[in-house]
């Protein structure tokens, strides 16, 4: 049997975001879903989500996700047989972006986490397709759910993660960069210069998706993932 897969979805995600991804590699993986909720750094959400996971294990991670997965992959990368990321930025984040991200925790914590959340991932940051008002929905239904103290810590965790760009040269395990053609928030250059750094990548850009394609285009990134995941290991 192939090896478990880790699967950590990205800021105010639960498993509804990668729900797709479950029912599809459900019958031939054991998949366990780890969210990133109970820590305000990327590294602290790293060791809590290896300290879960198993000996060995495939990983995907999703935006903050992707985040957390790096440095999963900088502190235990020999447990690491293979990863997926998909619309992760491995830099620190610009000093403007975190500055209107402060704004938008001010107004989380003034009991307007709903309206924040059309501004942390815009429409615009989404493909134009039938869908978007679906998936914008099903974000905002999620945010709540998680509500505004998940929404806290996972934006100062943002605001502080590290520049992961060793990590990526470091990385020898296979990896799979997916980014939706249509994202504003992690656009699709950015996979790119990941796979210029990592020894092992292989980019997919998909059209008819932006920074959710896990649920904007499930089965594009199921038919990416499903060959990647159960193609056989070399030696490193």
């Amino acid at each position: 049997m192939s090896e478990p897969v880790v699967l950590i979805p990205g800021l105010m995600c639960d498993a509804r975001c990668v729900l797709p991804q479950i029912l599809a590699l459900g019958s031939d993986f054991a998949v366990q879903i780890i969210l990133p909720t109970q820590s305000q750094t990327i590294e602290q959400m790293s060791e809590a989500a290896l300290a879960v996971a198993p000996r060995q294990f495939a990983l995907i991670g999703q935006g903050l996700g992707g985040i957390v997965a790096l440095d999963m992959i900088r502190r235990a990368g020999e447990r690491i047989t293979r990863v997926a990321l998909i619309a992760a930025d491995p830099l620190p984040e610009d000093p403007r972006i975190a500055a209107a991200r402060e704004t938008r925790m001010v107004a989380a914590r003034a009991g307007r986490l709903a309206h924040v959340m059309a501004d942390e991932v815009p429409e615009s940051s989404l493909a134009d397709t039938p869908d978007r008002a679906m998936v914008t929905a099903l974000l905002r239904e999620m945010a709540l759910d998680l509500g505004e103290g998940v929404f806290l810590r996972q934006s100062r965790a943002m605001q502080r993660r590290p520049d992961q760009q060793k990590t990526l040269r470091r990385a020898t395990m296979p990896t799979l960069l997916i980014a939706g053609a249509a994202d504003r928030l992690v656009p699709p250059r950015r996979a790119a210069f990941m796979a210029s750094l990592m020894p092992r990548a292989t980019t997919v850009i998909l059209d008819g998706a932006g920074h959710l394609p896990t649920i904007e285009a499930p089965d594009a990134v199921n038919a990416a993932l499903q060959p990647f995941l159960t193609a056989p290991l070399l030696l490193r």
